[in-house]
């Protein structure tokens, strides 16, 4: 059975002015504590998250009262989840083998369909996106230096292993930090970024592939977080050392070529570690990046960035309209981005 949560305002933070528009955060209690790692904004009114213990969340009023959805019994970490519509989400769980699994609801969480159980014992996927109702990418860590990333043509009822993919590196995979580490955009290109900042790119929706490298420092706790397209060819990658949450070295590129090259950028940039990347809808060269210590944004495709005060998420997504999105991150946190003018 659904449950109304009420959302407890804690905190509202002055509005700040960044370029020509202004972003005020509203931190809110979920009423839950679970850690969100997944987020997807439907419309001004209708939101998805997700999180550990099974937790899918989803409202249906810009985030003044919540619904928690019973997805499974099972204790599962749903970092990702995709809504295609206000009814239709993908939630997907991460973890070795079996752990990783992808349901579906098309009822607006009434109920969920479990569409798809990685059986190999090495697998462990990482996140996904969707072109539209139909086709969708799911990716994961590679096994055996061949990288794991799946393709549905049909909603989900049958997922496909791509092939000809570039080889991995030894123990190349994804953080599965924000749900954002692969981007789509039109109806075929896809980008995946890795965990040893390299971006592979698809522009056939999976025949063919190419593999670039990136500036960001990459190793251990270091690597590429997530990545964003505003178009065909230009395209920002964000990361960072998530143990460093408030350092800013080499966390940060461009691109305006689909991604075959990426650029550094080093002055007036990022102000800590950023899991998630998003390009204001609306807005063609504007775009926010968010971790768990804030969050910057740029008005000028990622070349300068600004500080916006506020707390900081794990992951972040934008309503079409550009007005307003939802931040998700640790202890249940919640909240609401509103942008306007000064």
């Amino acid at each position: 059975m659904r449950r109304p949560i009420a959302l407890l305002l804690l905190l509202m933070l002055a509005t700040v002015s960044v370029g020509a528009v202004a972003a005020r955060w509203t931190t809110l209690s979920s009423g839950v504590t679970v850690t969100f790692r997944g987020v997807s904004t439907v419309n001004d009114s209708v939101a998805w998250a997700s999180g550990s213990n099974s937790t899918v969340l989803r409202t249906a009023d810009g985030g003044k009262t919540w619904q928690l959805l019973p997805v499974t019994t099972d204790k599962l970490d749903f970092r990702d989840i995709d809504a295609i519509d206000a009814r239709t989400a993908y939630a997907l769980s991460i973890g070795t083998g079996p752990a990783s699994r992808i349901y579906k609801t098309i009822d607006a969480g009434a109920s969920w369909t479990w569409q798809y159980t990685n059986e190999d014992p090495k697998g462990f996927l990482d996140a996904m996106a969707f072109w539209d109702a139909a086709h969708g990418i799911v990716v994961g860590d590679s096994v055996d230096d061949a990288f794991a990333i799946l393709f549905t043509t049909n909603g989900g009822k049958t997922w496909t292993r791509a092939a000809g993919l570039p080889p991995a590196q030894t123990g190349e995979g994804a953080f599965a930090a924000s749900g954002t580490n692969v981007a789509v955009f039109g109806k075929t290109d896809a980008w995946f970024a890795t965990t040893k900042s390299r971006v592979l790119h698809t522009h056939d929706r999976g025949h063919t592939w190419t593999i670039a490298d990136t500036p960001l420092q990459a190793g251990g706790s270091a690597g590429a977080f997530s990545v964003a397209f505003r178009d065909a060819t230009h395209g920002i990658v964000v990361g960072g050392d998530y143990q460093k949450e408030s350092e800013a070295i080499d966390n940060l590129a461009i691109t305006s070529d689909g991604g075959r090259t990426w650029t550094a950028v080093k002055d007036h940039a990022l102000s800590g570690f950023r899991s998630v990347v998003a390009q204001v809808p609306g807005a063609k060269t504007s775009w926010i990046a968010v971790g768990p210590q804030g969050a910057d944004w740029s008005n000028d495709d990622g070349r300068t960035w600004q500080a916006i005060a506020g707390a900081g998420f794990h992951t972040f997504s934008f309503s079409p309209s550009g007005r307003l999105g939802f931040g998700a991150g640790g202890k249940g946190t919640l909240g609401r981005l509103e942008i306007g003018t000064p």
